[in-house]
C-alpha cells in the first residue's frame, strides 16, 4: 500500500455499490485469458466493495496490450471508462522529475552527492533544516528528513478555494518552519517537499521551467502526446473521466475534476494516459532516457521500513511480486484519482487508474496494488 502523504485526500469511508461493466480492447479482446479474468475481478471489487466510480488497467505482456475497465467514468452520464482516457497521475510525477535530474547528472551539471546548497543557495534553511547537510541524492530518495509541506494543508483548505494558485516558495516556507524529521541520510520518510525542491533545482541549473525540461527531455523524444505538466491549468485536456472525492462516510461523491494543481507542483501535478505511462516506464527501465551509470543510481534502493517489502530508489519504487521477483514503478494519488504502474524488466506492464481519491482507504489502496500484481503474475 502507498505511504504517500494524503493531505489532498479527504478522510473517506467507502460504502458505495455501483453496477460494474467490463471492456476489453487490443489484439486479444476476443478471447479473454484466465489471467485477465482474475484482474477483472479485482477491478469489479474496486467499483463495488471499495466504492470507486470507475477503474481501468492497461496490461502489456507477450500477447500484446489489453485494456480492462469496470464501473463508470462519469456518475452523471454513466459513460464508461475509455482506453485512451487521461487522468491526473499524482506522485507518479516524481519519476519524470528524477529522470531529468539524473540526465543533468549524466551531463555533469549536477552531482548526486553534492549538497543542495550548491544549486539552491540559502533556500533550505529554517528550524534546523539545512541545505548544506542535505544532498541531491537524499532529496530524490526521501532520506533528507525534510518535513512534508502537504502535512500542513488540509483537504478543506484546498477545497475552500480549489482554483487558487499555490506558490512553491510559500509551500516550502511552510515546510521549513517545522523541524526536520531526522538527520539527513539516517532514515527514510516520504516527503513531497523533496520533489518540490528537485523541480526548483532543475530550473536553477538549466535556466528553464522544470515543465519545459520534462517536455524537451522526456515527453517530446518519446512522443508522449497525452502527457502534460499543467502549471495552473485547471482542466484535463482531451478525453478523461470525472474525478471524485468523498467528504464523509455517507456523503455523496464530489466532482473535483477541475482544480488548480499548483498545490502539487513538481511532486504530483502531471496528467497522462495509461498508454503514455507504460511507454515512459518501458523507455526508462530499458535505458532510452538515462545512461547506464545514472540508471544504476536510480535503481539503487533503500528499504522504506514497511512490512510490504517496498524499497525506494531515486524517484522509483521497487515492489516484491507474490509470484516471485519484483516490479518497478510508482503510485500516486491526488484529488479525484489514484494511479499505480508496475513494470518488470522482461517487459510485463500494468498501469491502473481509479477515478476516486482514496483518502486513506486501505481497501482501495490494497486493490489498486492487487490489480497490478495480479496482472503481472497472471
Amino acid at each position: 500500500m502507498f505511504t504517500h502523504a494524503r493531505a489532498l485526500g479527504a478522510a473517506l469511508t467507502l460504502a458505495m455499490g455501483l453496477a460494474s461493466s467490463a471492456a476489453l480492447s487490443g489484439p486479444r479482446a476476443a478471447a479473454e485469458p484466465a489471467g485477465h479474468t482474475a484482474v477483472q475481478k479485482v477491478l469489479h471489487r474496486l467499483t463495488t466493495e471499495d466504492g470507486a466510480p470507475g477503474a481501468l488497467v492497461q496490461v502489456r505482456d507477450r500477447r500484446g496490450v489489453t485494456v480492462l475497465t469496470s464501473g463508470v467514468a462519469d456518475l452523471r452520464t454513466k459513460d464508461p471508462m475509455r482506453a485512451d482516457d487521461r487522468f491526473r497521475i499524482g506522485s507518479m510525477t516524481k519519476p519524470y522529475v528524477a529522470t531529468v535530474v539524473l540526465q543533468l547528472v549524466g551531463e555533469h551539471r549536477v552531482a548526486l552527492d553534492a549538497p543542495v546548497e550548491r544549486y539552491l543557495p540559502g533556500v533550505v534553511r529554517g528550524s534546523g533544516n539545512d541545505g548544506r547537510r542535505i544532498t541531491v541524492r537524499e532529496l530524490l530518495q526521501h532520506t533528507s528528513g525534510l518535513p512534508d509541506y502537504l502535512t500542513y494543508y488540509t483537504p478543506q483548505d484546498v477545497l475552500a478555494d480549489r482554483f487558487a494558485h499555490h506558490d512553491r516558495e510559500e509551500m516550502l516556507r511552510i515546510a521549513l518552519a517545522h523541524p526536520p524529521l531526522f538527520a539527513p541520510g539516517t532514515k527514510w520518510s516520504y516527503s513531497n517537499t523533496n520533489y518540490l525542491l528537485a523541480s526548483m533545482l532543475i530550473e536553477k541549473v538549466t535556466g528553464h521551467p522544470y515543465a519545459t525540461e520534462i517536455e524537451r527531455r522526456v515527453l517530446g523524444p518519446l512522443g508522449l502526446r497525452s502527457t502534460f505538466v499543467p502549471g495552473d491549468a485547471t482542466v484535463i485536456p482531451g478525453p478523461h473521466p470525472r474525478g471524485y472525492v468523498r467528504p464523509g462516510a455517507d456523503a455523496e461523491p464530489i466532482d473535483v475534476t477541475e482544480f488548480n494543481p499548483s498545490i502539487a507542483a513538481g511532486d504530483g501535478n502531471m496528467i497522462s494516459s495509461a498508454s503514455d505511462v507504460s511507454r515512459f516506464f518501458d523507455a526508462l527501465l530499458h535505458g532510452r532516457l538515462l545512461r547506464p551509470a545514472e540508471l544504476a543510481e536510480m535503481t539503487r534502493v533503500r528499504a522504506t521500513g514497511g512490512s510490504d517489502g517496498r524499497a525506494y530508489g531515486l524517484g522509483l519504487e521497487r515492489h516484491p511480486l507474490p509470484c516471485g521477483g519484483f516490479y518497478w514503478g510508482h503510485g500516486g494519488d491526488i484529488f479525484g484519482f489514484e494511479t499505480m504502474s508496475g513494470n518488470t524488466m522482461d517487459g510485463r506492464q500494468a498501469t491502473v487508474m481509479v477515478n476516486l481519491d482514496p483518502g486513506g482507504s486501505d481497501a482501495q489502496d490494497a486493490d489498486v496494488e492487487a490489480a497490478v500484481t495480479t496482472a503481472l503474475c497472471s
